[in-house]
């Protein structure tokens, strides 16, 4: 079984100031970036697919060279067996169409068609959620690939390997939460929802789970970013420049406004530690909170 994990780098917020060009376009190569968290929800239920069922687990990404520490981040910190950068000048500053286009490209690519490509809900960055599905309606509109049913929102799920189905439960939200059962055949796109939950029951998943885990971390460490991540830019991928980056972005950002620093709503006291009196007037404080009399 293969399965194809699509992950973002998005700005690491706790490092410092978000950079963005005079066109409100995000300037990556200025701003800190780390995997999108969603990202890692999709990538663990690809390793639990693969403990409970075997198989192969490719990342993927889109964006700058940077985007290698990212994938190794990926690797790190949740499981992958190989790694996979769509990446040149051509591809900047593309929106979510743009960006489906080309992974949904750069899927085809691979040297096999993948059972499983999974999601993440949404990026820190977009909040839209639309790279998911748009990059499986991408997929399936390209010769060569078998039309997939799309199943988003998922918290858990299951592969019947004899019959060739998945079958999962997803989150529906309305008037009240549902959580909704379906089935449906492989090749399957999955976004997961950030409720997901890997599961791992049976002992010999738990050992297969850690040991997978160690080989992983170690690959990870020893990772040679130059020579261990495969990168294909546009002509690879054999992509227009018409239709890819910003010239093949419909979407239009009319501007981009800072949100300004709360004003702080309470008071701060200094208190010199060394003075016997300030320092009982705090004790005083915090023993009410804690219980004491």
């Amino acid at each position: 079984m293969h399965m194809v994990v699509l992950t973002k780098g998005v700005p690491d917020f706790r490092e410092g100031k978000v950079s963005f060009d005079e066109d409100g376009h995000l300037e990556r190569g200025k701003t800190p970036t780390v995997m999108n968290p969603n990202d890692k929800i999709a990538l663990r239920a690809a390793l639990q697919t693969k403990v409970k069922h075997g198989g192969h687990v490719s990342l993927l990404s889109m964006g700058p060279p940077g985007y290698k520490e990212v994938l190794q981040e990926g690797m790190r910190d949740v499981y992958a067996d190989d790694l996979y950068l769509l990446s040149d000048r051509e591809m900047g500053a593309a929106d979510t169409w743009a960006t489906a286009m080309t992974v949904a490209t750069g899927i085809e690519k691979l040297q096999e068609e993948p059972d499983i490509v999974f999601a993440g809900f949404k990026t820190a960055d977009g909040e839209t959620g639309h790279t998911g599905p748009q990059t499986n309606w991408c997929i399936d509109i390209n010769e060569g690939m078998t039309d997939r049913p799309l199943i988003t929102h998922v918290i858990s799920l299951d592969v019947d390997e004899d019959e060739g189905i998945v079958r999962a439960k997803r989150l529906v939200e309305g008037d009240v939460s549902e959580i909704e059962t379906i089935e449906a055949e492989l090749p399957v796109f999955v976004v997961t929802d950030p409720e997901f939950e890997a599961n791992y029951r049976k002992a010999d998943h738990r050992l297969r789970y850690k040991d997978f885990r160690e080989q992983t971390q170690e690959r990870a460490d020893n990772l040679d970013l130059d020579e261990d991540v495969t990168v294909w830019n546009h002509e690879e991928l054999n992509l227009d420049p018409d239709y890819i980056g910003l010239d093949g972005s419909p979407t239009i950002v009319a501007g981009v406004d800072p949100i300004p620093k709360g004003p702080s709503e309470r008071d701060a006291t200094m208190i010199d530690p060394d003075d016997d009196e300030e320092m009982q007037s705090v004790f005083d404080e915090m023993n009410v909170f804690a219980g004491g009399d």
